[in-house]
């Protein structure tokens, strides 16, 4: 396990059972004290600020921070999602996040799975058909996300990228 390549994400889920009510406090407080942090060395963060965390024996470690849409953490989390994520951006924009109630859907689970070219993150063929779309979109509660595809001139999607 955990050996090889680095991929990057190739999935998610959310939320995580691992991750206890205490925990989560203190996980928390990590991400606050780094804005906070980052704001009194002259450089505020607006936005939404992903933290990749490890547990440890020690407890929660920051693996990394992240503040791209594109990654499945973000495609797993934002369905979850209660308030109107444009509402949270303009309040981000408008220095007024303060003001907004950030809530997320109780009771509900999301997961991203991230297919990839065979040979990826080596190696790998560009241009393949992939098939299935249609049927996965069309099952509820299923939404299927498009990275490194493109569509043809006979409207097929292929694969342009490695995952």
């Amino acid at each position: 396990g955990d050996e090889g390549l680095n991929t990057g994400g190739m999935g998610a889920y959310a939320p995580a059972p691992c991750v206890t009510p205490e925990l989560h406090k203190e996980i928390e407080e990590m991400c606050k004290r780094t804005v906070e942090k980052m704001a009194e060395r002259g450089t505020p963060y607006v936005g939404v600020l992903y933290a990749g965390m490890m547990l440890t024996p020690n407890g929660p470690s920051v693996l990394e921070f992240n503040c791209r849409f594109g990654d499945p953490e973000t495609q797993v989390v934002l369905p979850l999602l209660e308030t109107d994520l444009y509402e949270v951006m303009c309040a981000c924009c408008d220095g007024k996040l303060d003001t907004i109630d950030v809530r997320f859907k109780e009771n509900v689970s999301a997961a991203t799975v991230v297919c990839a070219a065979k040979g990826y993150p080596e190696s790998y063929p560009k241009g393949m058909a992939i098939r299935g779309l249609d049927g996965a979109n069309a099952v509820e509660n299923v939404k299927v996300y498009h990275a490194g595809t493109k569509i043809d001139d006979e409207k097929i999607t292929r694969c342009s990228g490695g995952r």
